[in-house]
This record gives C-alpha cells, structure tokens and sequence, in this order.
C-alpha cells in the first residue's frame, strides 16, 4: 500500500484468471486478506475486458483454459499496460512455455498449485504473511516430554516409569527434579 495525498491509502490491484473456479476464488480471498484489491476472471476474453475497464499492476493467469491461453493473455494485459506484472500458473510446465512466457513479459511461472506467498515472491515481492516455520524442539525438551509422558501413563509411579524408561530410578528422579528446558 502507499500513501496518496490527503493520507490516502492505495491498494494494489491484482487480476486473477483461471478457469478452475475453486482455485481462482481460494487464491482472490488469499489476496484479499494480504491486502490486494482482487478482480476475477474465468475466460481470457472476461480478463482482457476487466483489464480494459482498470489495468490491474499484477495478474495471475492459467497458462491453459478454454479458448485463449495465458499467454495470450500476457500478450493483451502488456499491450494495455506493460508495467503489469504478471505470473503464469500452469499445471502442464514445460520449459519451452516457461521461457515463452518470461520473453514475452512474465516475470514469473509456477507449477500449480501454488499458494499466495509463493506466487509473492515470483510478483517480485516478499510475502506479507509470512508462513511459520515448524520449530525443531531440543533433544533435551524431547526428552523431557517424553519422560512426562511415560510417567503419566504410569499415573505417577515414578519406579514403574524408571523401568518402562530403562532408567535407574535415581536417575529418573534427578531428571524429574529439573526444570523443563526451554522449547
């Protein structure tokens, strides 16, 4: 988003089109909640004349649908505005399409399905959500767990546990005695 005069905010614009209708509505809500003003087309025809009404600054399109292609497609959206930046999904890659494609105009292509974040980053940008990585716990917190585990299920019986364990039951006391480690 910039600021326009008067403290404004301007939302960028994105074009989705796709023939799969699932897949277009699932990537324009994700859109949405990043932020993007998002229209939807579902033929190349449809595209072009949303682009003809307002040149969207990104567009997603579906290399294969019905009648015209995505790079067709590409070709009309750069004619109208070549500073569209635009990405190509497709489901069929080849390399001789990838490289048509980024000739023609297209700063990225990605095999579907692709999520929000990644065609981001072929956009050129950086995600705006960025997703969470799963967090490795420690050995040490590992074992702590699991030794929690174990003695639940012994319902607290710290020797039945020491045994289940293989630990001497001294051993499994000290352990027990110490704080969790951090995860």
């Amino acid at each position: 988003m910039t600021a326009l005069p008067g403290g404004r905010l301007e939302v960028p614009t994105m074009l989705l089109v796709d023939d799969d209708a699932v897949l277009r509505e699932r990537l324009a809500r994700a859109f949405r909640e990043r932020g993007f003003e998002v229209a939807t087309a579902g033929t190349g025809a449809e595209a072009i004349a949303r682009a003809r009404e307002d040149a969207p600054e990104y567009a997603v399109l579906d290399l294969r649908m019905p009648e015209q292609s995505g790079i067709e497609v590409l070709k009309a959206l750069l004619l109208l505005d070549p500073g569209t930046r635009v990405v190509i999904l497709t489901g069929y890659g080849s390399i001789a399409t990838a490289v048509e494609a980024t000739k023609l105009g297209a700063v990225g292509y990605l095999p579907k399905p692709a999520d929000a974040d990644e065609i981001l980053v072929a956009l050129g940008g950086h995600p705006a959500h960025p997703s969470p990585g799963i967090e490795t716990p420690t050995l040490a917190r590992t074992e702590w767990e699991h030794i929690q585990r174990v003695l639940s299920d012994c319902a607290g019986n710290v020797s039945e546990a020491a045994r289940r364990l293989g630990f001497h039951r001294r051993s499994l006391q000290r352990k027990l005695q110490k704080l969790p480690p951090p995860r």
